[in-house]
This record gives C-alpha cells, sequence and structure tokens, in this order.
C-alpha cells in the first residue's frame, strides 16, 4: 500500500469512530459527539489512507498542542511538567491496514507538524493495563522512553507516559 495523509474531515468521523471503537482497550470509547469535540480541539487531526483509495481513511491521529482545553488526566499531567509539546491523544489504524508501516506514516506527519509548531517534545500514553505490549515496543522503536505511570479511570487502567524529543 502507498500510503497518504490528509487531514480529517467531516465525511471521515463515521469511519474514525468506528475504528477508535474497534480498538478499545488500547483508545478509549467515544461517541460521535465525543470524536467531533475531540477533532475540533486538535491541532492536528490527520487520516492516513492508500492513495489508490484516498476518501477512504485506514488509520488516523489526534495531537493537541500545549494549553489545550482538554481535561485528559494523562494530557494535564504532561502539561504540568512542559510547555512546548505536542501531545498525541489517540493513533489508530484499522484492523487490516495494521502491520503495513501506517503508524510510522502518521507519526511522520505529527513530528513534522510538532516541529513547525516549534514543539520540543511529543507526548502520549500507552495502557500498561489493560496491556498494550504492541503499542509499547511501537513506540520504543520511534524512540520513545517512559517517563512515569499513573492510574487512571479510577484505578482501572494503568498508562505509561511517554515522551520523546522532536
Amino acid at each position: 500500500m502507498t500510503a497518504l495523509t490528509r487531514a480529517v474531515r467531516t465525511d471521515d468521523l463515521p469511519v474514525l469512530l468506528a475504528m477508535n471503537n474497534d480498538a478499545v482497550p488500547a483508545v478509549n470509547h467515544l461517541d460521535e459527539e465525543g470524536l467531533e469535540a475531540l477533532v475540533a480541539l486538535s491541532h492536528r487531526a490527520v487520516a492516513v489512507a492508500d492513495d489508490a483509495d484516498p476518501a477512504t481513511p485506514v488509520g488516523f491521529a489526534l495531537a493537541l498542542l500545549t494549553g489545550a482545553a482538554y481535561e485528559s488526566e494523562n494530557y494535564r499531567w504532561f502539561e504540568a511538567r512542559s510547555r512546548s509539546f505536542l501531545y498525541v491523544d489517540r493513533i489508530v489504524v484499522g484492523g487490516r491496514a495494521r502491520g503495513q508501516g501506517l503508524g510510522q506514516v502518521l507519526y511522520d506527519d505529527l513530528f513534522a507538524v510538532a516541529r513547525a509548531a516549534g514543539c520540543a517534545e511529543m507526548f502520549c500514553e500507552v495502557n500498561i493495563e489493560p496491556p498494550n505490549p504492541g503499542s509499547l515496543v511501537f513506540h520504543s522503536r520511534l524512540g520513545f522512553k517512559q517517563l512515569d505511570t499513573q492510574q487512571t479511570k479510577g484505578g482501572s487502567v494503568v498508562v505509561s507516559l511517554l515522551g520523546r524529543a522532536v
């Protein structure tokens, strides 16, 4: 597959919502209103598609800059420690498209966005409980290091808080 990235469009949202909710518990469940609000809040909402079918996203990522009005426990943890970052709230690649390097394509886009915005760091979190070992390995390959861990959602989820220089 030859992949291309593009901004998320309103007509992508039903496909992205289904893709997101198929990826639970690696990401949290969203409803239509929640996804729309998160896309609107994002500095970069990027979709990845096969260039043979650019209208159909097979993955996406949502990222926010420092200072966003976002109440996520994890985002707030990073914001308390840095003033110059791009926070990757979620990155999802649909089931059939996994293993084709699309996560790397999405991150390449996000690193370019972070550099253009003058960010010093990029942050994200990955579940430790429930476990998401594939994502931990993927982020390690990209150079992310664990900064700390945090219990969220009333202790039902434990995340590895990850960061790396841009």
